[in-house]
């Protein structure tokens, strides 16, 4: 198949996507004074941040994104750091950082966090099937195309992956692209396939969350158990990274979620010490998240808020002192994420993408057990997660400073109780940013109930040191019982969590799935037979809109998003058959240098073949030439 890549290729593609999350927020947080855990945590949030205010703001200005720009705005974020930590030294002195950890600790947490990385990449890539693989979801085509069209054309603003699909006089709506900017140029480097940079991008995704996790434990100064604990079971529920790699995939919101975590780590620095350095670490930081989408932000005020109530309870005094100190750096995050913003407000009023929302999907008494059974749609509830989570209920005031974590829980699960059980009009305001999808609310609950979860596996390592003899080292004892929780669960419910995400990658019979291989080889073989700027016509429905992620040729239909389509693409949809006697119909294909025609497998009886009426019964026309047939799809040039 076309999308199977080389060993060489994969290599390729998974240095390309380290070096690219990691070089810039490497070079930023280091020149402004981020060292150890909080620098590895922070890197790809910061290299984020970069890249998704670089893109719109060279858009802007007339440049393209591309990896020079994106190394120079490496330069000038790491000189605002620079600057501003030397600032810092000179007139706000600060106390050294007390260490939390043993270099020991550290070691074995770093191994916590290798093992929870290594098991979710294998537990994405085993559901997959192979690196690569094309995802079966109807947001895929208009992130893998939005990728291709800035990686082709450098166009980084943040209307410009729409036009893609609302061309000419459709209206492209706006959309946060910090993930697809910083994959195009992982694309452009490595020189790999579409599917496989974004394969990459969500195999590394638990990592990323684990990773967060770690360095928020160590922020808060809590035990290298707790972080390895954590770590490991921040990758095991199905509900939280898996479910949305097959439904969607929903690539940014998994994304924002794995780095939410971070928030509440740059808050508490911050507000322990009000510094330029610490402030822009901060201010960064919230940009980075509202550039990868706007519900990120917002769920991280979610996560995070909690830190503020326990903060302010503990210390009612440091209210007034703490909200001024965050205004500043809400006015100089709104000034450099203006674009965004105003983009933003713009989506919330615009008539291009109607917000209808998700429908319930059960009683919140059944949303409730499945939040502590950790059981979505699953057949079974991964019962483990739920004993170790009661077990971090029982022990929780243990957790010392991030007892408002459990704050954060249950906020968050609320919040998914009201969006699965009803569509009352202000459960539906409150969503909105979420587009009150209960799947999303799910995870955002997910991520704290694990993290409490991990607390109870540590927990349960505590009471057994209190009462086994002294002789007993606890390092020893630490690996057995991570390993031990580790092996119960099957290698974090490895197999069961990949065999959700394998629904969204592939099926028993492959000609059942929205991307057929017949469909996947004809995309490729058209774009050996187009020449560069012509167009395809295609039908909306089948397995085409990935044409140009494929192929590099542009398709009338880009996306299985159908609202308020460009007049173009309407005309052709309804009418392209009588291209021999409507001059409308002509004129529309002479406008966007149609040469091509591709359709893929067509829907069984009744139904009519392809959904769109224009594109049916084109087999023998006198205008069309057939070039390429297989068991699924058919290409077809036009005579102009």
């Amino acid at each position: 198949m076309p999308s199977d890549p080389t060993s060489l290729s994969v290599a390729a593609s998974i240095a390309c996507c380290l070096l690219v999350l990691g070089i810039p927020g490497l070079i930023t947080g280091a020149a402004a004074g981020l060292r150890g855990w909080l620098l590895a945590g922070l890197t790809p949030l910061l290299s984020y941040a970069v890249g998704g205010l670089a893109g719109p703001w060279t858009a802007a200005i007339g440049l393209p994104f591309n990896a020079w720009t994106y190394a120079l705005a490496t330069v000038l974020f790491a000189a605002v750091a620079f600057g501003l930590r030397r600032l810092t030294a000179h007139r706000w002195p600060h106390e050294p950082e007390v260490r939390a950890w043993e270099p020991r600790a550290n070691w074995a947490v770093g191994a916590c966090l290798v093992l929870a990385t290594v098991i979710g990449f294998y537990t994405a890539v085993h559901g997959m099937g192979h690196l690569g693989a094309i995802a079966q979801g109807g947001d895929a085509p208009y992130a893998a195309n939005g990728v291709r069209y800035i990686a082709e054309t450098g166009d980084g603003s943040l209307f410009g992956m729409g036009k893609v699909n609302w061309y000419g006089d459709g209206s492209p709506p706006f959309y946060p692209n910090a993930y697809h900017l910083l994959a195009s140029v992982q694309y452009t480097l490595s020189g790999g396939s579409i599917p496989l940079t974004l394969d990459v991008n969500t195999a590394l995704l638990p990592g990323l969350l684990a990773l967060s996790l770690v360095v928020l434990v160590r922020a808060f100064r809590g035990r290298a158990v707790l972080a390895g604990a954590v770590a490991l079971a921040s990758v095991a529920p199905v509900m939280g990274m898996y479910e949305s790699m097959d439904r969607g995939p929903l690539y940014p919101f998994l994304l924002g979620m794995a780095l939410t975590p971070l928030a509440a780590v740059v808050l508490r620095r911050y507000l322990d010490r009000v510094a330029p350095d610490t402030g822009f670490v901060l201010m960064v930081a919230a940009v980075g998240l509202l550039c990868i989408h706007s519900s990120t932000l917002f769920g991280a005020i979610l996560f995070a808020g909690p830190l503020l109530a326990q903060r302010w309870i503990e210390n009612w005094r440091s209210i007034g002192r703490d909200l001024l100190a965050l205004l500043p750096i809400a006015a100089v995050a709104m000034l450099a994420a203006w674009l965004q913003l105003f983009g933003a407000l713009g989506l919330a009023n615009s008539s291009t993408v109607e917000y209808l929302g998700w429908p319930p999907e059960w009683r919140a008494t059944t949303a409730l057990g499945a939040l502590l059974g950790f059981q979505h749609y699953e057949p079974q509830p991964q019962i483990l997660l739920s004993v170790a989570l009661l077990a971090g209920f029982i022990f929780f005031r243990r957790l010392g400073a991030l007892r408002w974590i459990g704050l954060t829980a249950l906020v968050t699960g609320l919040f998914y109780l009201a969006v699965s059980s009803s569509d009352a009009p202000l459960v539906m305001a409150l969503a909105r940013p979420w587009w009150d999808d209960p799947y999303r609310f799910i995870t955002m609950a997910i991520v704290p109930l694990s993290f409490i979860a991990g607390h109870g596996i540590a927990a349960l390592h505590e009471w057994l040191k209190e009462r086994l003899p002294a002789r007993v080292p606890p390092a020893a004892l630490a690996a057995v019982v991570l390993l031990a929780f580790v092996g119960a669960t099957n290698g974090l419910y490895t197999e069961s969590n990949s065999e959700v995400v394998a629904k969204g990658y592939h099926r028993p019979n492959p000609r059942t799935l929205e991307i057929t291989p017949g469909e996947e080889r004809a995309m490729a073989e058209l774009g050996k037979l187009a020449k560069p700027g012509q167009w395809a016509m295609n039908d909306r429905w089948d397995g085409t809109p990935w044409t140009y992620a494929l192929s590099g040729v542009r398709t009338v239909a880009a996306h299985d998003d159908g609202t308020k389509p460009p007049s173009d693409a309407v005309l052709l949809a309804a009418k392209f058959r009588d291209y021999d006697t409507d001059p409308a119909v002509r004129a529309a294909v002479q406008r966007l240098n149609i040469h091509w025609v591709i359709l893929g497998r067509p829907a069984d009886p009744p139904k009519r073949p392809y959904a769109d009426p224009g594109v049916n019964g084109l087999a023998g026309l006198p205008f069309l030439k057939e070039v390429y047939r297989n068991e699924d799809s058919v290409i077809y040039q036009l005579n102009r």
